[in-house]
Protein backbone atom coordinates (compact mmCIF):
# COMPACT_ATOMS: atom_id res chain seq x y z
CA UNK A 1 0.00 0.00 0.00
CA UNK A 2 1.31 3.45 -0.80
CA UNK A 3 2.07 5.69 2.17
CA UNK A 4 0.19 8.95 2.51
CA UNK A 5 0.04 11.35 0.86
CA UNK A 6 -1.80 9.51 -1.90
CA UNK A 7 0.28 9.14 -5.04
CA UNK A 8 -1.14 10.55 -8.28
CA UNK A 9 -0.82 8.53 -11.46
CA UNK A 10 -1.56 9.92 -14.91
CA UNK A 11 -2.86 7.11 -17.12
CA UNK A 12 -2.81 7.63 -20.89
CA UNK A 13 -4.81 4.84 -22.53
CA UNK A 14 -7.30 5.16 -25.40
CA UNK A 15 -8.93 1.76 -24.83
CA UNK A 16 -11.76 2.70 -22.44
CA UNK A 17 -12.23 -0.80 -21.10
CA UNK A 18 -8.54 -1.27 -20.32
CA UNK A 19 -8.27 2.26 -18.88
CA UNK A 20 -11.13 1.60 -16.47
CA UNK A 21 -9.64 -1.76 -15.46
CA UNK A 22 -6.18 -0.27 -14.78
CA UNK A 23 -7.78 2.64 -12.92
CA UNK A 24 -9.76 0.19 -10.79
CA UNK A 25 -6.63 -1.85 -9.91
CA UNK A 26 -4.64 1.26 -9.02
CA UNK A 27 -7.41 2.95 -7.02
CA UNK A 28 -8.02 -0.28 -5.11
CA UNK A 29 -4.33 -0.13 -4.12
CA UNK A 30 -4.70 3.43 -2.84
CA UNK A 31 -3.51 5.51 -5.79
CA UNK A 32 -5.36 8.45 -7.32
CA UNK A 33 -5.67 8.09 -11.10
CA UNK A 34 -6.10 10.85 -13.66
CA UNK A 35 -7.13 9.53 -17.08
CA UNK A 36 -6.15 10.82 -20.51
CA UNK A 37 -7.19 9.21 -23.79
CA UNK A 38 -4.56 10.79 -26.06
CA UNK A 39 -1.14 12.40 -26.09
CA UNK A 40 -2.55 15.91 -26.47
CA UNK A 41 -4.42 15.57 -23.16
CA UNK A 42 -1.22 14.31 -21.52
CA UNK A 43 0.79 17.32 -22.73
CA UNK A 44 -1.99 19.70 -21.62
CA UNK A 45 -2.15 18.09 -18.18
CA UNK A 46 1.63 18.20 -17.73
CA UNK A 47 1.72 21.96 -18.42
CA UNK A 48 0.23 22.68 -14.97
CA UNK A 49 0.51 19.40 -13.06
CA UNK A 50 3.18 16.84 -12.30
CA UNK A 51 1.89 13.42 -11.27
CA UNK A 52 4.04 10.97 -9.28
CA UNK A 53 3.98 8.52 -12.21
CA UNK A 54 2.88 8.42 -15.84
CA UNK A 55 1.61 5.18 -17.37
CA UNK A 56 1.10 5.50 -21.12
CA UNK A 57 0.11 3.21 -23.93
CA UNK A 58 2.62 3.43 -26.78
CA UNK A 59 -0.12 3.67 -29.41
CA UNK A 60 -2.34 6.58 -28.37
CA UNK A 61 -3.71 9.29 -30.69
CA UNK A 62 -1.97 12.62 -31.50
CA UNK A 63 1.31 11.91 -29.68
CA UNK A 64 2.51 8.34 -29.10
CA UNK A 65 3.74 7.14 -25.73
CA UNK A 66 7.29 7.28 -27.12
CA UNK A 67 6.78 10.93 -28.15
CA UNK A 68 5.41 11.66 -24.67
CA UNK A 69 8.58 10.19 -23.09
CA UNK A 70 10.67 12.40 -25.37
CA UNK A 71 8.54 15.46 -24.49
CA UNK A 72 8.84 14.84 -20.73
CA UNK A 73 12.61 14.24 -20.83
CA UNK A 74 13.73 16.81 -23.44
CA UNK A 75 11.19 19.64 -23.30
CA UNK A 76 9.97 19.48 -19.71
CA UNK A 77 13.40 18.30 -18.49
CA UNK A 78 11.56 16.15 -15.96
CA UNK A 79 12.56 12.89 -14.30
CA UNK A 80 8.87 11.96 -13.96
CA UNK A 81 8.80 8.13 -13.78
CA UNK A 82 7.17 6.66 -16.91
CA UNK A 83 5.87 3.15 -17.57
CA UNK A 84 4.95 2.40 -21.18
CA UNK A 85 2.47 -0.31 -22.09
CA UNK A 86 1.94 -1.80 -25.53
CA UNK A 87 0.42 -4.71 -27.37
CA UNK A 88 3.21 -4.29 -29.95
CA UNK A 89 6.03 -5.39 -27.69
CA UNK A 90 8.66 -5.68 -30.38
CA UNK A 91 12.26 -5.21 -29.32
CA UNK A 92 12.66 -1.99 -31.30
CA UNK A 93 9.77 -0.32 -29.42
CA UNK A 94 11.15 -1.43 -26.06
CA UNK A 95 14.71 -0.33 -26.83
CA UNK A 96 13.53 3.00 -28.22
CA UNK A 97 11.42 3.61 -25.10
CA UNK A 98 14.35 2.92 -22.76
CA UNK A 99 16.79 4.96 -24.84
CA UNK A 100 14.49 7.98 -24.59
CA UNK A 101 14.17 7.58 -20.83
CA UNK A 102 11.19 5.36 -20.02
CA UNK A 103 11.55 3.67 -16.62
CA UNK A 104 9.69 0.48 -17.45
CA UNK A 105 7.77 -1.33 -20.19
CA UNK A 106 4.82 -3.73 -19.85
CA UNK A 107 3.36 -5.85 -22.62
CA UNK A 108 -0.38 -6.26 -23.06
CA UNK A 109 -2.32 -8.15 -21.85
CA UNK A 110 -1.36 -6.62 -18.51
CA UNK A 111 -1.31 -8.70 -15.37
CA UNK A 112 -2.75 -6.67 -12.46
CA UNK A 113 -0.29 -8.00 -9.85
CA UNK A 114 2.68 -7.32 -12.14
CA UNK A 115 1.47 -3.78 -12.88
CA UNK A 116 0.99 -3.03 -9.16
CA UNK A 117 4.43 -4.41 -8.23
CA UNK A 118 6.13 -2.32 -10.92
CA UNK A 119 4.19 0.84 -9.98
CA UNK A 120 5.02 0.37 -6.30
CA UNK A 121 8.69 -0.33 -7.07
CA UNK A 122 9.07 2.81 -9.20
CA UNK A 123 7.23 5.08 -6.75
CA UNK A 124 9.24 3.73 -3.80
CA UNK A 125 12.53 4.09 -5.72
CA UNK A 126 11.72 7.75 -6.36
CA UNK A 127 11.07 8.31 -2.64
CA UNK A 128 14.37 6.68 -1.64
CA UNK A 129 17.27 9.08 -0.92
Amino acid sequence: MPESPIKNILLAEDDEMLASLITHWLEKSGYEVIQATNGLQVKEYLKDNMPDLLISDVMIPYFTGIEIVEHVRKELKSQLPIILISAASNDENILNAFELGANDFLSKPISPPELLVRVSRIINAVKAP
